[in-house]
């Protein structure tokens, strides 16, 4: 039972350009993206990248923590057709470099912000998932003139942890730790974030055991725990009462990550939803029954209706 809160815990809160060698080795060690990577230059950073789809809307996903921007694969392969999709590797995940930084969720903003601005990217619908939620908050925020809607998908930054909370998070979760787990409880913790884990999440957990074997594989131990220690000191809630673009927020109804447990026994998901009704001025919460944390892969169909809904929505 204690192994089990531990990675309920962690789960919940769930250097330079790479060389020519290195992107081998990864391209070899991850499986395929279900669509081709682009890649550009933002100073230093590589940043790897889907871009599928037409129109004069673009959607900019960014993805969870220890995830990647296929993790969006089910929702471009549909919104494709109708507006330009753009997911990115973060830095520090997939097939992006993995410098050495801070990865709070202001870093990954202001990544985000080079990136569109180097794209020269317009009436941009910017949807960050978890980790890549409390990032969008910052972005939204930090650069309100760059995003025209915010949607927001089981997104980190609404609860709150206390400073204790935190400091027992970063004393516990290290590198060593994400780097020594073992195959079986990768698979647990990835069933964490479903509530009826579909069977195509097998390719993501085989990517995950396999990048052990990455030439940079503790470079990514490393951006996973900073990431998560950046959550907790870069936090988002005060940022709500700044969001001025109208906001989507969607939840599986059945999250089992957000709110954390541990921690919060007696928050819901609901409550948490309320959390963002009451501090997000121009704000739409929705709740998708059946389906977990990692909700617009469980059901995308029912968030892909909604994304478009909501970006057609005068």
């Amino acid at each position: 039972m204690k192994q089990f809160k531990l990675v309920l815990l962690f789960t919940l809160i769930s250097t330079s350009i790479f060389s020519q060698q290195q992107k081998e080795l990864m391209k070899d060690v991850l499986s395929e993206y279900k669509f081709k990577i682009k890649n550009i230059a933002l100073d230093s950073l590589n940043i790897s990248y889907i871009q599928e789809g037409k129109g004069d809307t673009t959607l900019l996903f960014l993805h969870g923590l220890s995830s990647n921007s296929d993790a969006w694969s089910k929702n471009i392969e549909a919104l494709k057709n109708k507006y330009n999709c753009i997911a990115i590797d973060l830095p520090g995940y997939g097939k992006s470099s993995k410098p050495k930084a801070d990865y709070t969720p202001t870093f990954f903003a202001d990544v985000t912000y080079q990136f569109l601005q180097k794209l020269e990217l317009k009436n941009v619908v910017l949807i960050g998932h978890s980790m890549g939620g409390q990032a969008s908050i910052k972005l939204a925020t930090n650069h309100p003139e760059a995003i025209e809607k915010l949607i927001l998908v089981a997104p980190a930054g609404l609860e709150q942890f206390a400073e204790n909370e935190g400091a027992m998070i970063k004393s516990i979760y290290t590198a060593d730790m994400v780097k020594h787990t073992s195959d079986d409880q990768i698979r647990k913790n990835y069933a964490l974030n479903f509530f009826k884990q579909p069977e195509d999440v097998t390719k993501m957990i085989e990517d995950r055991i396999n990048i052990k074997s990455s030439s940079d594989f503790d470079e990514h131990c490393e951006a996973i725990v900073k990431s998560v220690s950046g959550m907790i000191d870069d936090p988002a809630f005060e940022d709500l009462k700044n969001i001025n673009q109208e906001t989507l927020v969607i939840f599986g109804k059945n999250d089992m990550l957000i709110p954390n447990r541990y921690f919060h026994p007696t928050l819901s998901v609901e409550k948490v939803g309320k959390i963002a009704e009451e501090h997000i001025k121009l704000v739409t919460v929705e709740f998708i029954d059946e389906s977990g944390h990692f909700v617009q892969f469980e059901k995308p169909k029912d968030v892909n209706l909604l994304i478009e809904r909501f970006v057609e929505a005068d």
